[in-house]
């Protein structure tokens, strides 16, 4: 239990809280963005995956209560870290600060953070819970979507709610603008994550933080094809 209090009491054990939960959140973006990209296989390849998803609530239930945990951690230790920090400061240590050594991204990673939360509780709103036509701007009710498959089975069809959803266009917009955080917040957050591991020192540093970007923007263009795709009707409602 001490060593537990200890973790969350010091700065040392909040860093490296907010280290390991990003690394998790990173692996499950990988992990969706993988899933996400089905769409271009074709409106069974990505159904069969969505099902295969829903279809066990004895996983999927215990994974979202995880990375749920896991968000709420990650928060938690920015907001400790970032007040703790300014504390550090105080007013006078404060006034003669001079950020121009850090990057943009590393100075604004706290509010980009808090913003890429509200989009993720919308993007959930929106297609893991299934809005209604209020709420996902298309008109349309996503949980009436279904499907037959051509073994007869009636799935939910998470392909045409996908296009229905990306071809409104701020929805789109919307979409971009989070996913353009979010990635920034990544810009930062990937080297950050290594410096806080101590996996980070001057004979790499440069490559970590090239590297860290290059992934920022892969992962951008992956999420954003989506989007593109539909609104240029390379992928269509079927």
């Amino acid at each position: 239990m001490r060593i537990i209090g200890n973790l969350f009491n010091s700065s040392l054990g909040k860093k490296y809280t907010m280290a390991v939960t990003g690394c998790i959140m990173f692996l499950f973006l990988l992990g969706h963005m993988a899933g996400n990209l089905q769409i271009f296989f074709g409106r069974d390849v990505l159904n069969h995956y969505g099902h295969l998803l829903q279809s066990n609530p004895e996983l999927i239930w215990p994974a979202r209560i995880i990375l749920l945990t896991v968000l709420g951690l990650h928060i938690w230790s920015a907001v400790r870290l970032t007040l703790e920090n300014r504390a550090a400061r105080g007013p006078v240590a404060y006034a003669r600060h001079q950020p121009t050594a850090a990057s943009y991204a590393s100075r604004t990673m706290f509010v980009s953070g808090l913003i890429v939360f509200f989009f993720i509780v919308y993007h959930l709103l929106h297609f893991t819970f299934r809005a209604p036509p209020e709420i996902n701007l298309t008109g349309q009710d996503f949980a009436q979507m279904r499907y037959t498959t051509a073994q007869g089975i009636e799935q939910h069809d998470v392909y045409n709610m996908m296009v229905a959803g990306f071809s409104n266009g701020w929805v789109s917009v919307f979409y971009g603008l989070g996913i353009g955080l979010l990635c920034f917040h990544l810009s930062h957050g990937i080297g950050a994550m290594f410096q806080s591991l101590g996996l980070k020192n001057e004979a790499y540093r440069r490559v970590l933080d090239i590297g860290a970007h290059v992934i920022a923007l892969v992962i951008f263009l992956g999420y954003m094809s989506i989007p593109a795709a539909v609104l240029l009707g390379v992928v269509k409602p079927v």
